[in-house]
C-alpha cells in the first residue's frame, strides 16, 4: 500500500490562509520570506491582509499557492511524516509537487510561476476570457454544449475535477452562452468562476510558447518522487519530458479524475492534500468513495499530525 501527495492550484487561496500553522511552526514564515525576497514584495502580508483582489490576481496567486504548499510540505517532513510514493498537482500544483520532489529549486520556481501568471494574463486581456463550473452533467453533455455555444469562438471543458463536476473555459461571450445552455439541459449549478484567465484552453497557446522558452532557462532535475501529470496521466522522469508536460498543461484539460484513479491503481490507499484548504480533498472523496482509501487535508498542526499518524499506521500495517 502507498501514500500519495497532491497539491492544489488557484482557487484554494484565501485571506488569512496558514495563519494558524505559522503561529505553530517557524518554517512557514521562513518559506514565505524566501519567496518574498524573490518577488520584491511581502507575500505573507499580502495573504494575511489582502486586499483579496490583489491576492486573486493570477501573477500573485501562483507564487502564494506555491509557497503555501511548500510550507506545509516542510512542516510535514520536519515532524516525521513519511515520504510519499507518488505525487501530483492540480494545474499550478504540479510546480509545487516538482519543488517538493527536488526537481525544481524553490526560489527559481517562485519566479517561474510569477512569470507563468503574467504571461497567462497577457495572453487574454482582462474581460475577454472566462471560466465557469458546471455541476450535474456528464462529460459528453458538456462537450456537446461547448461545441454548440462556441459559435466560432474558443470554448472547451478544461477541468475534469470529479464525476459531474467540470470546468469550462474560453472566450467570455461563449462561456456566457454555455451557462444558459447548461441550465436548460438540467445542470444542478452553472456558475462563473472569479478568475482572470481562461486557463487550460486553446487561448493559452501564446502563453505556452513563452513558457516553453522560459523553461529552457530553468534547471529541472529528475524528481525524487514520481509525479503523475494531469495532461496525459503519466509519469515523466526526464527533464525534457517534464518541461513538455508543463507546457502542454497550460492549454490542455486537467484530467483530475483520471489522475486520482491512476494513483489508486498504483496501490495508493492514503491521499494527502498538502496546502491551504480542502478543495482537492472534497474532489478526491467524490472520485474515490471506497472506505479503504483515506483522504486527508493537511493545513494546520492538528490535521498534519493526524495525517502523519494515520499514514504511518497504514504503511506499518502493510509491511
Amino acid at each position: 500500500m502507498a501514500l500519495a501527495f497532491v497539491f492544489p492550484g488557484q482557487g484554494s487561496q484565501s485571506i488569512g490562509m496558514l495563519s494558524q500553522l505559522a503561529e505553530q511552526d517557524p518554517s512557514v514564515l521562513q518559506t514565505f520570506e524566501e519567496a518574498s525576497e524573490v518577488l520584491g514584495y511581502d507575500l505573507w502580508r499580502l495573504i494575511q491582509d489582502g486586499p483579496v483582489e490583489e491576492l486573486n490576481a493570477t501573477e500573485r496567486t501562483q507564487p502564494a499557492m506555491l509557497a503555501a504548499g511548500v510550507a506545509v510540505w516542510r512542516v510535514w517532513r520536519e515532524r516525521g511524516g513519511p515520504a510519499p510514493t507518488v505525487m501530483s498537482g492540480h494545474s499550478l500544483g504540479e510546480f509545487t509537487a516538482l519543488v517538493c520532489a527536488d526537481a525544481l529549486d524553490f526560489t527559481e520556481a517562485v519566479d517561474l510561476v510569477r512569470f507563468r501568471g503574467q504571461i497567462m494574463q497577457e495572453a487574454v486581456p482582462a474581460g475577454e476570457g472566462a471560466m465557469a463550473a458546471v455541476l450535474g452533467l456528464e462529460n459528453d453533455q458538456i462537450r456537446e454544449i461547448c461545441s454548440e455555444a462556441a459559435m466560432g469562438q474558443v470554448l472547451e471543458p478544461v477541468n475534469f475535477n470529479a464525476p459531474g463536476q467540470i470546468v469550462i473555459a474560453g472566450n467570455a461571450a461563449a462561456v456566457e452562452r454555455a451557462l444558459s445552455l447548461c441550465k436548460e439541459k438540467g445542470a444542478k449549478r452553472a456558475i462563473p468562476l472569479p478568475v482572470s484567465v481562461p486557463a487550460h484552453s486553446a487561448l493559452m497557446r501564446p502563453a505556452a510558447s513563452r513558457l516553453e522558452e522560459r523553461l529552457e532557462q530553468v534547471q529541472v532535475r529528475a524528481p525524487l518522487v514520481p509525479e503523475i501529470y494531469t495532461v496525459d496521466v503519466k509519469t515523466h522522469g526526464s527533464p525534457a519530458a517534464i518541461r513538455r508536460a508543463l507546457v502542454q498543461q497550460l492549454y490542455s484539460p486537467v484530467l483530475w479524475v483520471d489522475t486520482v484513479r491512476a494513483m489508486v491503481d498504483r496501490q495508493v490507499n492514503t491521499i494527502v492534500e498538502c496546502g491551504p484548504g480542502k478543495v482537492l480533498t472534497g474532489l478526491n472523496r467524490r472520485i474515490e468513495r471506497r472506505k479503504e482509501i483515506d483522504v486527508f487535508a493537511a493545513f494546520d498542526i492538528e490535521t498534519i499530525e493526524a495525517a502523519i499518524t494515520s499514514s504511518w499506521e497504514r504503511l506499518d500495517a502493510a509491511r
